[in-house]
């Protein structure tokens, strides 16, 4: 279980993860936010609706969600996570501070990693550059963001995300 801060870069180093090492299976969480430029249904999220969420959250077919800044609902698919698992695969779930907690009450004996920036100003740098976010998003980000780095002593292990590469190797070392 992979965790941080917003514009940390957890999709990056996911992503990196994906081609550097194919063998972990990594989860493709539900949303309720429209898709950013480039991000494609099925591949970086499952883009649903508000309804569709809310069916999802009904049928207890969430491992965890929560909402995000306030704006949007993230969660992972249980029934994919527990098929992997059966198999004995390594699963990776990419999600914020809140779903993570809920993972820890419910999978205690899972790893929960924190993916945390060089620096407080490289954490601005990446989400100003994004250019996804206006003004108020990027505030209301940030404002999260200071919280979610405090709680960085409930996760197991911490990774600095100073180079995607070293960073994604790292979390799959873990394993062992």
């Amino acid at each position: 279980m992979l965790a941080g801060p917003t514009a940390v870069g957890k999709g990056t180093v996911v992503r990196a993860v994906r081609r550097q090492h194919p063998q972990v299976w990594v989860s493709v969480s539900a949303t309720t936010r429209p898709p950013r430029p480039g991000e494609r249904h099925g591949e970086h999220y499952r883009f649903v609706s508000e309804s569709e969420f809310d069916q999802l959250v009904a049928d207890d077919a969430l491992l965890e969600w929560a909402l995000v800044h306030g704006r949007a609902r993230y969660g992972t698919p249980r029934r994919p996570v527990e098929h992997a698992l059966a198999e004995g695969r390594r699963a990776l779930l990419e999600i914020d501070l809140q779903g993570a907690r809920q993972v820890r009450r419910s999978m205690p004996g899972a790893l929960f990693v924190f993916l945390g920036p060089p620096s407080w100003d490289e954490l601005v740098r990446r989400l100003v550059g994004r250019g996804t976010e206006d003004v108020a998003e990027r505030d209301r980000r940030l404002a999260t963001a200071r919280a979610e780095l405090a709680a960085e002593p409930e996760f197991d292990v911490s990774i600095v995300n100073a180079d995607v590469r070293r960073a994604a190797d790292e979390l799959v070392e873990l394993w062992g």
